[in-house]
């Protein structure tokens, strides 16, 4: 069973509610009803209910719930609500009337409150757009100050790499420098993501062009502080580094150049130094190895919120939501 099969099996086994504020977004409509009729979530549409029936007139949209943030009869309490989470930044009860008729802070203040369990968005709307309204309302998780991004990379070669050919790439969308300790709550978050998502026996390999002191640079001392206080943070995780991508992935390698390490020649996590590697490294990896690239999805916000891309296909918004559902389980 590929990777994909095996989510979507999962995000049915437990169904959980997942808002799309970008609701008269054609591919969004058509998206909704493929995963209510798969059964992956319960869907709501944000938007006029007239507009989003008329764009998906050829599509089942029965099982699909539309909510008009400017009717809505949640609509006071939520205003009530973010002027309360907002009112150490001298928001005014008109400034969130007004914020609320915006989709993106109406969906987020679902899932605050309880109302939907995950969010999905970005076909129209830029990250900072998505995430704003998250990190204002919702926050991050306890322990974590940095959300960041991954992907899960499923290559060819499953016997060689990753478990099973299933990896995580982290972060390769969202922090573009991120410094030592944010590094090193990227890898335990994504140990914790990688398990609970996916399945892996974390194995997360803090990725350098050195290894072990293979060279000297002020970047190798980052990644190094990094892997020390990763495991500070969580002391029962399988990590290592500073590592090449050889020695990380390669048996051979690993066991030449790290022959005591858990890891190494068997890391299944690879947690990347800076944005720039780690979205080369994704991108090579999917077009050059043939390898599927689901994501990216974000992980460290408090409850699940997910930034599609705007060239996402009705496939891949299918997948996000899917992924978005097994976060809120």
């Amino acid at each position: 069973m590929g990777i994909l099969e095996s989510i979507r099996l999962k995000a049915k086994s437990n169904k959980k509610t997942i808002v799309l504020p970008e609701g008269t977004e054609e591919r969004i409509i058509e998206a909704a009803a493929k995963i209510t009729e798969a059964g992956l979530a319960d869907v709501v549409l944000l938007g006029n209910a007239e507009d989003i029936l008329d764009r998906g007139s050829k599509l089942d949209m029965s099982a699909v719930t539309i909510v008009d943030p400017s009717t809505s009869c949640k609509k006071d309490e939520y205003v009530e609500e973010l002027v309360k989470l907002r009112a150490h930044k001298g928001l005014t009860k008109g400034q969130a009337e007004e914020l609320i008729l915006d989709p993106l802070y109406f969906g987020t203040m679902m899932v605050q409150m309880g109302n939907a369990d995950g969010l999905v968005a970005g076909a129209i709307n830029s990250t900072g757009d998505v995430l704003r309204p998250a990190l204002q309302l919702i926050k991050t998780a306890p322990g974590i100050s940095i959300v960041s991004s991954f992907f899960i990379m499923e290559v060819l070669y499953k016997e060689e790499y990753g478990q099973d050919g299933v990896l995580l790439f982290a972060d390769c969308a969202i922090n573009p420098n991120p410094n030592a300790q944010q590094l090193a709550e990227i890898a335990v978050t994504s140990a914790k993501t990688g398990h609970d998502l996916v399945g892996l026996d974390p194995r997360v390999a803090m990725l350098s062009f050195s290894t072990k002191g293979s060279a000297c640079h002020e970047h190798v001392d980052k990644v190094i502080e990094a892997t020390q206080i990763a495991k500070k943070l969580d002391p029962g995780i399988m990590l290592d580094g500073e590592l090449q991508a050889d020695a990380a992935l390669v048996e051979s390698v690993g066991q030449l150049k790290c022959p005591d390490s858990e890891v190494a020649g068997r890391a299944n996590i690879l947690v990347f130094p800076d944005l720039q590697s780690g979205n080369i490294s994704y991108k090579l990896v999917e077009r050059l190895g043939k390898a599927r690239a689901i994501g990216p999805i974000c992980q460290g916000i408090a409850k699940p919120v997910n930034d599609l891309s705007r060239g996402c296909s009705v496939e891949d918004i299918v997948n996000v939501v899917a992924i978005t559902a097994i976060q809120a389980q």
